[in-house]
């Protein structure tokens, strides 16, 4: 079992508009809503591929009950969060129809109290005990949630023996990534704020000296950046597609975890997470992904080593 950690869940909501406007009404074309947070979105990928996987985070309020029930509806995911009296968030979408371009507006969550962070803490130690053979601790910290907190659940899948991929960004990742957790997978803008680096290569392998032992750097439509104790690779798909992004970093997560349990090597598991990633961006949401895109790219990606 693959467990994901998505402490500041949401509901995710996209509208299509053929074109938008600033200062002006629209008319939505289509509407959708879906569980979200990037622990989710990297739970429904794991299932859609076959693994068998469980969802652990906060949920509360009528947003949180939606959220739990579009969740339970998911093929293959196992739900475990915890109720939290604070509403869950909401994440507003609206797609350019026109363009592809998609606008994001995102709800702050909701405040977490130092008993339900307890809670939260003996359920995850269950769960990391009740067969877990990797954790992805993904996202934002909603309020209330001690801003170390990515460390503490790093340092407990450590001792558990179950290896860890973390996502987040700020202090948040700053201090998890000094738990020295398995995987880091920051963007170039989350990798430059922590290491001060804009440079991609250089700033890699600084990061992982701050205690990771691989850290996986998304490059966007270039593809991702891999330093580990293995060696250093770049892995890119064959041609930009075009489509909506939100969530294909997710989905990478995912391909680098379902690889990594199942043993393979990195390149195979850039690879993977590549093709996966990209599949997402021609997928109408996040927590997606075009099955024919995918077998397309993952056999035409391409991985340097070095």
């Amino acid at each position: 079992m693959i467990l994901t950690v998505t402490l500041n869940t949401a509901l995710d909501v996209t509208y299509r508009v053929p074109r938008l406007h600033a200062h002006a009404s629209h008319r939505v074309a289509d509407v959708a809503e879906r569980p979200g947070g990037k622990g989710l979105n990297v739970a429904r990928v794991l299932a859609a591929t076959g693994h068998e996987v469980t969802a652990t985070g906060f949920a509360g309020g009528p947003t949180g009950a939606v959220v739990r029930d579009l969740l339970a509806a998911s093929p293959g995911v196992r739900v475990e969060l915890v109720d939290c009296a604070g509403t869950t968030r909401r994440t507003l979408a609206v797609v350019d129809e026109s363009t592809g371009d998609t606008t994001q507006f995102n709800e702050p969550g909701p405040l977490i109290t130092s008993a339900e962070w307890s809670r939260f803490l003996s359920r995850y130690e269950a769960l990391l005990a009740g067969g877990a053979r990797a954790v992805a601790l993904c996202g934002s910290l909603p309020p209330g949630v001690p801003v170390g907190a990515y460390a503490t659940l790093v340092r407990a899948a450590r001792t558990a023996g179950v290896p860890v991929l973390l996502d987040t960004s700020g202090e948040a990742l700053r201090r998890g990534v000094a738990a020295r957790p398995e995987i880091i997978k920051p963007n170039a803008a989350e990798l430059a704020e922590l290491t001060g680096s804009r440079d991609p290569l250089p700033a890699t392998r600084a990061a992982r000296r701050r205690g990771a032992r691989a850290v996986v750097t998304s490059l966007g439509p270039d593809g991702l950046l891999a330093a580990t104790d293995r060696g250093t690779w770049r892995a890119a798909p064959p041609r930009t597609l075009s489509g909506n992004p939100t969530g294909a970093g997710d989905s990478a997560v995912a391909g680098l975890l379902s690889a990594l349990v199942e043993g393979l090597d990195w390149p195979e598991r850039l690879v993977r997470a590549v093709a996966l990633s990209a599949a997402t961006v021609r997928a109408p949401a996040a927590g997606e992904f075009d099955p024919r895109t995918y077998e397309e790219v993952r056999g035409s990606v391409k991985v340097t080593e070095g």
